[in-house]
């Protein structure tokens, strides 16, 4: 039996602000944008993992409103759980999203569990992690 992990579902404020920061500045392929205002869903991927997907939606996107105020609440936390991305190359990768203008919440780090890291916030406050695997 083959399991794969299909999509990845990232809470947003803003559906187009969210989009130029995961397809401008990570360097996302679009893949797919449905529906308008609270039924609006954008589907990114990357070349790098064929089948993978990450979709972009606000907190009222198919949920009650009880569900989507905590979800919002949350989301104005930093409290929803962390994405974390792996590149080839971090410190070429962090530039470039840094020159979006992103907030840097961590600049590259080497880690003793074998990563180089570094960590963002998207601009609805999610962080986002990059990581590069240690050589050796």
């Amino acid at each position: 039996m083959k399991l794969a992990l299909k999509y990845c579902q990232i809470t947003v404020n803003d559906v187009d602000e969210a989009l130029v920061f995961y397809r401008d500045a990570l360097g996302l392929e679009l893949h797919s944008d449905v529906g308008a205002n609270t039924s609006r869903w954008v589907t990114l991927g990357s070349p790098a993992q064929p089948g993978l997907e990450f979709v972009l939606s606000v907190p009222d996107a198919g949920r009650s409103e009880a569900d989507a105020d905590a979800l919002r609440e949350l989301l104005g936390r930093g409290g929803l759980p962390m994405i974390v991305f792996s590149t080839d190359d971090l410190d070429a990768t962090f530039e470039r999203v840094r020159a979006s203008g992103a907030e840097v919440l961590q600049e590259p780090v080497d880690r003793p569990w074998g990563v180089r890291d570094s960590a963002f916030r998207d601009p609805s406050g999610n962080t986002v992690r990059i990581q590069q695997a240690l050589e050796g």
